[in-house]
């Protein structure tokens, strides 16, 4: 008969304490995924965004050293707000046929906007585009999506195969802090805003005292002026 072995008092002590730090957490983790899911399409399930960031914060608890870093949720935030993201890109909603369809989309809720301050409806941009209003509503789901990743990986998503093979990846977000230092003071608040704040175009809004749709077509004609530039760009 094998001899039972007994429980290591120290290491179910160092277990409980990594299961503390889980659960102190959790409702950051909540909360990080209800402000995400308030920036994405309606068949994104906020459940999921936490279940994610749940799984990701049980394992960083693993490797968590208290010696290296005293913050247990300033060394985790980042690296499960990113397990979030990358939930989000695992979804493949951008495939090569329908990056074109997006463009044209945006392209043209920007073109309303500058016009009518408000976003214009999926049956309407159907029949601008003579394209089927199912393909539609994916084209903006998945702009919604694009729309929480950094600006840097936005643009490599968009552009085309000749603006990523001229312009290196690690490149990218080096000349957009460029073109944005052109931008006026409010401009390049919306986009710290938004993407480095993390706050919804409701937050923004009600912060900056201009209404949603004008955040909106800032933020669209900002990427837009990007891309631009960024296709231009000869090394």
């Amino acid at each position: 008969m094998g001899i039972k072995r007994q429980p290591n008092p120290y290491a179910s002590s160092i277990k409980k304490e990594q299961d503390e730090l889980v659960l102190r957490y959790l409702p950051a983790v909540r909360a990080m995924a209800y402000r995400l899911r308030e920036r994405l399409p309606t068949s994104i399930d906020v459940d999921d965004l936490i279940s994610i960031g749940t799984e990701e914060m049980i394992k960083l608890s693993r490797r968590y050293d208290r010696a290296q870093n005293d913050s247990f949720w300033g060394y985790g935030k980042k690296r499960v707000y990113g397990s979030m993201l990358d939930y989000l890109r695992s979804l493949d909603v951008m495939s090569r046929a329908n990056r074109r369809l997006v463009k044209l989309v945006n392209k043209e809720i920007e073109n309303y906007l500058a016009v009518y301050e408000e976003e214009p409806s999926d049956e309407y941009l159907s029949k601008v585009i003579d394209e089927d209003i199912k393909k539609i509503k994916e084209a903006r789901d998945g702009s919604k999506i694009i729309s929480v990743m950094p600006i840097n990986e936005q643009i490599t998503i968009l552009s085309s195969e000749d603006t990523i093979a001229l312009v290196e990846k690690e490149q990218l977000l080096e000349i957009v802090k460029k073109i944005l230092c052109s931008f006026k003071k409010r401009e390049q608040m919306i986009i710290q805003l938004y993407y480095f704040e993390e706050l919804n175009l409701k937050e923004i809004s009600e912060i900056l005292e201009i209404s949603e749709s004008r955040i909106s077509q800032i933020h669209k004609k900002l990427l837009s002026k990007i891309r631009d530039e960024l296709g231009s760009y000869d090394g």
